[in-house]
């Protein structure tokens, strides 16, 4: 029988979140360091990776809603899957 880590090891949907609260703390963090450095093409570029990694944190949030065809897992649909 699996313990209750073991279990949050083998969901994937465990370790969708749990990037997301990386990414979604990483991001906080490139938006702040733009506000600290004044150098446009610093401030560019910083934005430009919060905004990339806000993509990916929001595919990570479709493939655990299952919003979306590519990550829908046989046997499922969108309107069953419940939003958050």
């Amino acid at each position: 029988m699996l313990s209750s880590s073991q279990t949050g090891q083998t969901d994937p949907v465990h370790h969708t979140r749990k990037m997301c609260e990386r990414l979604e703390e990483t991001i906080h963090h490139l938006r702040q360091d733009i506000a600290k450095v004044d150098e446009p093409q610093f401030k560019a570029m910083f934005e430009t990776a919060a905004e990339v990694l806000t993509g990916l944190a929001t595919a990570f949030k479709h493939y655990e809603q299952g919003s979306e065809s590519a990550w829908r897992r046989p046997g499922t649909h969108a309107a069953n899957t419940a939003l958050s």
